[in-house]
């Protein structure tokens, strides 16, 4: 297999890396600590003046036109720099107005790809064990919202919010004004620093329009797993890097700890977990870059995320003993994205229940059977 990235590709990431670290730092980040601003409102910014905003939203809505591998390169670059911006949030949202509303929402779409308007995406319903707790009903004059979202990222700051709802068809994505009437925000702060909000809903009134057909849920989850997966494989592999260069410093009786068969080991253990990481989310976007169809393949690679991120958070976080605990040492914000993103999309035990299940109802897995439905000939 060939898991090298096109020569455009590595300029992306390169140019991306370079911008986050850039603004990044661990005294910018601690500077942000200190603020109490929702987000990096000043390098969401420099992300729209360079395009970064905008690399997978169509060109027809006057977007880049790109696919998910060259949104992993922005992300994975983020992910290393713990940069708090809504790169893949905004464009995933766009882009699912773009594949199943299209014209109906031509001009939100438009504004969000030249950056005139923040787009903000709740998926936590996919991780809760209650369902859906917002239900999207036929009314005389359209349709009626009601009900709760938790923990929407970036709700109070977008112009719109792309939210999952029970319907009498299933899980549906509904397009909400946060500032509608009957629309009430309970605003907060996630464990790593980004503003976010339970979007509470009282008989909203929603137009057609604004109701994407249940089939996008899937499409939405997939694509939104790779995006959480591309953050988490650069968080780990910082995270890794960082603790491979304390543990050269760091001494202990007249050795480094880095010596220490124990601690090699355990470094080991996170190596191994970031690329079998690698590995699976390399196959999930040429496969959702191909349009082929890969529901067991994004839950292979959310349960390995999840499984990253505990396992490489926690070892490296053990690993800095004491000094780890520090708020003024940078090593526990990756430990806190960590466990964002582990969090964000369902659990590695929950994933890999949806995997069992899939795999006991489906006895055709792998590129052989990709070809024959699609009738390719070499």
């Amino acid at each position: 297999m060939d898991f090298s990235l096109s020569d455009d590709q590595r300029a992306i990431g390169e140019m991306a890396n370079g911008l986050f670290r850039d603004n990044c730092s661990d005294e910018q980040m601690r500077a942000f600590d200190l603020a109490s601003r929702p987000f990096m409102d000043d390098l969401w910014q420099t992300c729209i003046d360079t395009g970064l905003h905008a690399l997978a939203i169509p060109e027809r809505f006057d977007g880049s036109g790109l696919g998910m591998t060259e949104l992993f390169c922005v992300l994975q670059a983020q992910g290393a720099s713990l940069a708090l911006v809504p790169v893949w949030e905004h464009q995933l949202t766009a882009c699912a107005l773009a594949e199943f509303a299209g014209d109906a929402q031509a001009s939100l779409i438009a504004r969000a790809a030249r950056g005139e308007a923040l787009l903000g995406l709740g998926l936590g319903t996919l991780n809760s064990s209650q369902g859906a707790e917002l239900v999207v009903e036929p009314t005389e004059a359209g349709f009626s919202l009601s009900g709760q979202v938790g923990a929407v990222a970036y709700a109070a700051q977008a112009e719109r919010l792309l939210v999952l709802a029970h319907s009498a068809d299933g899980l549906q994505p509904v397009l909400v004004d946060p500032v509608a009437e009957g629309v009430r925000l309970v605003e907060g702060v996630a464990n790593h620093g980004v503003a976010l909000a339970d979007v509470h809903c009282d008989n909203v009134s929603v137009t057609e329009a604004n109701l994407l057909p249940v089939a996008a849920t899937d499409w939405l989850e997939q694509r939104a797993i790779a995006a959480v997966a591309s953050l988490q494989l650069g968080v780990s592999e910082e995270q890794i890097r960082r603790t491979a260069e304390y543990l050269q410093e760091r001494e202990q009786f007249g050795r480094a700890i880095g010596t220490f068969q124990a601690v090699q080991m355990t470094m080991a253990d996170c190596h191994i977990a970031a690329e079998a990481l690698r590995s699976t989310l390399y196959q999930l976007l040429y496969r959702l870059d191909a349009g082929l169809p890969s529901p067991s393949e994004a839950l292979a690679t959310q349960y390995l995320s999840a499984e990253a991120a505990h396992l490489v958070g926690h070892k490296t976080q053990h690993v800095h003993g004491g000094i780890g605990v520090d708020l003024t040492y940078p090593i526990h914000r990756f430990l806190y994205w960590s466990r964002h993103l582990s969090m964000s999309l369902g659990s590695s035990s929950g994933s890999l229940e949806r995997l069992g299940n899939w795999l006991a109802n489906n006895d055709k897995l792998g590129w052989k059977y990709d070809l024959e439905e699609n009738q390719i000939t070499g």
